[in-house]
């Protein structure tokens, strides 16, 4: 599994930039950003190479911040890639809470993200189905 951060902010100018300096000047690479906003506020999820020294900084710059525990699933850069793995969740009776795609620097492969309850049952199930769970 991976922890990813969630992190509460202002739907203000600079909020994006002010986070992002925290966790750059810390020496921490971001390698995915994904912000939903509505008219105050934000939630802004972010996975980086030290998401708990992120977290400390984020929250100990005022911001309300967690880690959550998200499943990344490699899939292949191809039409369709996505379909197909939400076909295998939904096939499986697993519910997602949240997803998004991001890239695997490692593998050069897209990423597809997950959130969904029962997490080692999640993985079991998409590993039986051939898929590869990024740690």
């Amino acid at each position: 599994m991976i922890q990813q951060l969630s992190i509460f902010a202002p739907n203000t100018k600079g909020s994006m930039l002010n986070l992002t300096k925290l966790i750059s000047e810390a020496g921490i690479d971001i390698y995915n950003v994904v912000s939903n906003d509505s008219a105050e506020f934000g939630i802004v999820r972010m996975l980086v190479t030290e998401p708990e020294m992120a977290a400390e900084i984020i929250t100990s710059a005022g911001y309300m911040c967690k880690l959550n525990k998200v499943i990344g699933v490699k899939i292949p850069d191809d039409v369709g890639s996505l379909a197909k793995l939400l076909q295998a969740v939904t096939d499986s009776n697993i519910n997602i809470d949240y997803l998004y795609v991001s890239y695997s620097r490692d593998s050069k492969t897209p990423l597809a993200v997950l959130a969904a309850p029962g997490y080692a049952e999640v993985e079991a199930s998409l590993k039986s189905r051939g898929y590869e769970i990024v740690d």
